[in-house]
């Protein structure tokens, strides 16, 4: 068993490699597949954002499993913190919704990825987009910055979601809010599939069940938890096969596992007296359970 450090080293040296890879390269990894395992295609978990407003095609390296930034409700004005963010995709497009009156922040712990954010953004002229390079459990930001937080397909990496939850809490303003996407299971994962350090690095075995991953959000704080948009993943053969047992590939066909990815939207709650500032924030939870896209109703420079 890796410990957390170790996992995080993994991640680390595959996104690395994906960063200093061609884009017709990367986009077959990850979680986008291939390059981590050998997935057949490149688009099993990553969703297509060429129609979004914003969309700069050498800032997406096919690495996510969902559209946060579609459902973020971003406005004018905002200050947007991009978890994870890569080669700049999710915070360009976020750009674009804030104006040149807003503000976005990437992080990411991976200096490749930094490195070709910043490229980007300075090739497109940003003066209102920068990138930090840091953990996600420990953000190089000060308390209370953000008014939306996004991320795509990044705390199923992380060892300690909890902490990466507490941390959203303390970057976001009250009544802030996050709309971010990720992977989660339903059943028991197939042990091979979580021996599978490659597979830990491309998203799925480093997920965790549905429930408690929405439970996590609760216990952080949060309220008005929404999912708003759920998607089947269904691996194909190629994967399975290099990864499952016979008895465990039957398991999967039969419906015995799933794996999902799932947008969520939560609010940080906002200070409206002094009493309800120290109570516990009342859960409104949501469950939109048809597994095509629906969207829910709820409530300076470069480096």
């Amino acid at each position: 068993m890796k410990t957390d450090n170790q996992l995080k080293e993994l991640v680390r040296e595959t996104y690395t490699t994906v960063a200093d890879q061609s884009r017709e390269m990367n986009a077959a990894s990850c979680c986008g597949v291939g390059g981590c395992s050998p997935l057949d295609d490149a688009a099993i978990m990553a969703d297509d954002y060429s129609h979004l407003a914003g969309y700069v095609p050498d800032a997406d390296l096919g690495l996510g499993c969902g559209l946060p930034t579609q459902f973020a409700q971003i406005k004018p004005g905002d200050t947007v913190i991009d978890l994870g963010s890569g080669a700049g995709n999710d915070c360009f497009v976020a750009r674009h919704e804030t104006g040149p009156t807003g503000k976005v922040i990437g992080i990411d712990f991976t200096p490749a990825m930094i490195d070709r954010a910043c490229r980007n953004a300075d090739m497109l002229g940003y003066n209102n987009v920068e990138f930090r390079a840091g953990d996600i459990e420990q953000m190089p930001v000060a308390d209370n910055v953000a008014d939306v937080v996004v991320s795509n397909c990044v705390l199923n990496l992380v060892p300690n979601k909890a902490n990466v939850l507490a941390e959203i809490a303390r970057v976001l303003k009250p009544g802030g809010h996050f709309s971010i996407s990720d992977i989660v299971l339903q059943g028991d994962l197939p042990q091979g599939l979580r021996q599978a350090a490659e597979m830990y690095a491309g998203c799925v075995s480093g997920a965790i069940q549905h429930d408690e991953y929405l439970r996590l959000i609760q216990e952080a704080g949060f309220a008005q938890i929404t999912i708003q948009k759920r998607k089947a993943i269904n691996l194909p053969d190629s994967i399975l096969d290099n990864y499952l047992t016979v008895n465990e590939i039957a398991i999967y066909r039969q419906g015995g596992v799933g794996i999902m990815s799932v947008t969520v939207y939560a609010e940080k709650p906002g200070a409206v007296n002094s009493v309800e500032s120290t109570a516990k924030p009342k859960i409104k939870l949501t469950d939109l359970t048809n597994s095509s896209a629906q969207a829910c109703t709820p409530g300076g420079g470069c480096c």
